[in-house]
């Protein structure tokens, strides 16, 4: 995978940020929010890049474990769930047990991501350096934990 300038140049903002005060938080906040969201979006695009290469049998069996997940929290999604896990029938166990570890990666990431962004939420509500600047370490950490998964999602398209 390569590096992404968006995300590089995020985490170097990020990594400024850790210094700052809550003025300087303030101040720049718009700047730490373009930079993140720049971020998302490369990762967003890259993600759906190596995505949209893999063959059938990937796509299908991600979308098996997507629909499962959303019947846990939608119970009008079960026909979705039945429509993905009959289409992902006959899928070798070791091809959906791969795709298994890559939406784990992706959920992983999703919740690091979350965290990052409640952290920031909580920081300006009580304008408060500290929480800022752990906002920042975890939006580093969401990035790189998203960069992971990609990664996954990536030798992937390399197994036959």
């Amino acid at each position: 995978m390569q590096k992404l300038a968006a995300v590089e140049e995020a985490k170097a903002v990020m990594n400024q940020a850790k210094d700052w005060s809550v003025w300087r938080w303030l101040m720049e906040k718009s700047k730490v929010r373009k930079a993140a969201d720049t971020a998302v979006d490369a990762l967003s695009a890259l993600e759906k890049q190596v995505k949209a290469g893999w063959d059938d049998d990937l796509k299908k069996s991600y979308r098996e474990l997507e629909a499962q997940a959303n019947m846990e929290t939608d119970p009008k999604a079960k026909r979705q769930f039945e429509k993905a896990r009959k289409e992902a029938t006959g899928i070798d166990p070791k091809i959906k047990l791969a795709v298994r570890r890559v939406k784990e990666a992706d959920d992983e990431a999703y919740r690091a991501r979350m965290d990052a962004e409640q952290a920031f939420a909580d920081a300006e509500r009580q304008m408060s350096a500290s929480m800022a600047r752990e906002g920042a370490r975890k939006a580093i950490e969401s990035w790189e934990l998203r960069e992971k998964a990609i990664r996954k999602a990536e030798s992937l398209m390399s197994r036959k």
